[in-house]
């Protein structure tokens, strides 16, 4: 029915499902980009599902990290247990391939003709460099957040759940309901904003939640953008695109893998150039 590259990936979609694919291509098979997986795929495929229809409910296989899917969307896993089946489901492929599609749909894979060739080595260098990191020994020397840490924020973090009052937006929000002492009405914030200023970090000079990639990908870059609904935030720019990072650049939020720490991948909000 329609395809478009939607938050770095390729997508199409049809009236009964969405299908989401990496544009990056070795020896003739799609794989993953530098952090991407198929958590990501997934949540990118029912952001966009949500743009059309009202998913209450949607199952999720293994290999998919369903927690942070239904943070990251709004949309609630289907409970194993029910009698009645879920209107939703997750499907993925031994290709980077994702597909979200209504219970019991045909589905059809499109062939897109945009293959970004990967780099062999430099694959297996990341691959080799995620492996360690999701060691369930692997611990950062840095900033540690534990999985009840993480999962407690991850609604409002991953949606961009923020506070508005008469002074402004605030994001993330504060527990309490009163910001400066008036009363905030929550609202969720868009994903899009302009580059203030921006940071590149050597591999040398990374934190030690990226040393192990770092080295791989030349080093890492921060951008603080300016939202477009106010609040200014500071974001990871995405790692498997090179963008010329400027002053003023327009820059979307997309789902991406941030790091892995005792066996779990952390997920956040990372920075995408929007290309005209």
């Amino acid at each position: 029915m329609s395809d478009e590259v939607w938050m770095g990936y390729l997508l199409h979609h049809e009236p009964s499902y969405t299908v989401v694919q990496s544009p990056f291509v070795l020896n003739g098979q799609r794989v993953f980009g530098a952090d991407s997986d198929a958590t990501t795929l997934a949540v990118a495929a029912l952001l966009h599902r949500l743009e059309h229809d009202n998913v209450s409910a949607i199952s999720v296989p293994e290999g998919i990290d369903a927690s942070s899917l239904s943070a990251a969307t709004g949309v609630a896993l289907h409970d194993g247990d029910a009698e009645e089946e879920p209107p939703w489901e997750v499907l993925m492929s031994d290709e980077a391939i994702v597909v979200v599609s209504q219970r019991g749909a045909t589905v059809e894979i499109p062939v897109f003709d945009v293959e970004v060739e990967v780099d062999v080595e430099f694959h297996a260098a990341l691959e080799a460099a995620w492996g360690q990191e999701l060691s369930e020994n692997h611990v950062s020397q840095g900033a540690y957040v534990s999985r009840a840490q993480y999962d407690e924020a991850a609604a409002s973090r991953l949606q961009l759940h923020g506070q508005a009052n008469e002074q402004g937006v605030v994001w993330p929000p504060r527990f309490s309901h009163v910001v400066d002492g008036h009363s905030a009405s929550g609202m969720r914030l868009q994903r899009c904003g302009k580059v203030m200023t921006w940071t590149t970090l050597s591999a040398a000079g990374a934190p030690s939640e990226f040393s192990l990639r770092a080295p791989v990908l030349g080093g890492v870059s921060t951008v603080l953008l300016a939202l477009d609904d106010g609040p200014n935030g500071v974001f990871l720019m995405v790692d498997d695109e090179e963008s010329i990072i400027e002053m003023d650049a327009r820059m979307e939020l997309v789902f991406r893998r941030l790091y892995a720490q005792e066996g779990f991948v952390r997920y956040g909000l990372k920075a995408r150039a929007i290309h005209d």
